[in-house]
């Protein structure tokens, strides 16, 4: 597909703008539709956006033949019917995280996909930060050597999102901290490591914070204020060890709110080094002639991170390359999420 490729965005939230200002900076896209279900707030994105067409069905920005493909920047409840349908409409798809509900929601969407021969493209924003690319391949070049454990830690002490809206509502979420954040660093350490099969998952969630809603106490609030009218039924903590058959093991703490300092970070340890990503310095722990080193991984580290993965995935439209996450991928992280969810559940170990 030569010339630009023109661009609808279905969802005007705060991601629907970060995905309309990454596309600005991306030279063969060129925005030409916005829709969203509040007037008000498409109205006022057209403007900030500088966007004519705007429509608050999605239905009819699928319709017109003269947009190639859609961003999705919805909440998750309607990623797979609104993906299903930009496919069934000839459209490529943008997809933001998560993939949707659940994993079997997420095959209808690849089903759909291949039955349209369109691109999908999920967004999974942090394999486009400088410094998972150099640890990714330091990795693959062994300095590492085998990465034989994980950690993920991510804790926001108080950092629940719109309480009593659809975050923390799970029939529209999916799930509360772990679906929101997690997936990002779930999805990370796989695409990092290449480790994409996680086989076994012992874990518990727990919602200690968020109900009753009145006594949650915070300083301030992403997509909030509160709505005590709403619902809290979603995890604000979860921890767990997922098992890569005989090869890995993978720990994690994620948190939406709890009585902890703020931390994120992802751990690699291997037989010959290991590594931290999230932190202020990447330094790889290692050996250097039988002595113990560390080494600074250097990196430029001003990338837009949101533009790099718009100009991948107008690219991969073009057919000039891959795009940067897969559904095939996105499945697995899902997979991985549903079987977190059971394990709680069942007070067990589950099979992923």
């Amino acid at each position: 597909m030569s010339g630009k490729i023109r661009i609808g965005i279905i969802g005007c939230g705060t991601i629907g703008s970060v995905h309309a200002d990454a596309y600005a900076k991306v030279k063969n896209a060129e925005l030409v539709a916005l829709c969203d279900i509040l007037p008000d707030r498409l109205k006022e994105k057209a403007e900030r956006h500088k966007v004519a067409l705007t429509y608050t069905d999605y239905r009819e920005l699928l319709a017109n033949p003269d947009i190639d493909a859609v961003s999705v920047c919805v909440p998750n409840d309607m990623h797979a019917p609104i993906a299903i349908d930009a496919f069934k409409a000839g459209k490529h798809v943008m997809l933001e995280k998560p993939m949707t509900l659940n994993a079997g929601l997420g095959r209808e969407i690849l089903k759909a996909r291949d039955a349209s021969g369109k691109q999908l493209q999920m967004g999974m924003v942090w394999r486009q930060t400088p410094q998972a690319e150099v640890v990714r391949d330091a990795i693959a070049n062994g300095r590492l050597g085998e990465v034989y454990q994980i950690r993920v830690k991510l804790i926001r002490r108080r950092g629940i999102p719109g309480l009593g809206g659809w975050f923390t509502t799970k029939a529209r979420s999916g799930g509360g901290g772990l679906i929101d954040i997690a997936v990002h660093f779930l999805d990370l350490v796989m695409w990092i490591t290449g480790y994409w099969n996680p086989t076994r998952v012992s874990a518990r969630t727990y919602a200690k914070f968020g109900s009753p809603m009145k006594d949650y106490h915070y300083v301030s609030m992403w997509a909030g204020p509160p709505n005590y009218e709403g619902t809290f039924d979603v995890d604000d903590y979860a921890a767990g060890f997922v098992r890569f058959g005989e090869k890995a093991t993978l720990s994690f703490e994620v948190a939406w709110a709890c009585n902890a300092e703020d931390e994120s970070y992802v751990e690699l340890l291997g037989d010959k080094g290991g590594v931290r990503v999230g932190e202020s310095r990447t330094v790889l722990h290692t050996e250097v002639d039988n002595m113990i080193a560390d080494i600074d991984l250097k990196f430029q580290n001003d990338r837009d991170r949101f533009a790099a993965e718009m100009e991948k995935f107008v690219d991969a439209v073009q057919g000039r390359g891959e795009v940067a996450a897969t559904g095939e991928e996105a499945l697995v992280t899902m997979s991985l999420l549903d079987a977190i969810y059971k394990s709680s559940e069942m007070n067990c170990e589950v099979e992923v």
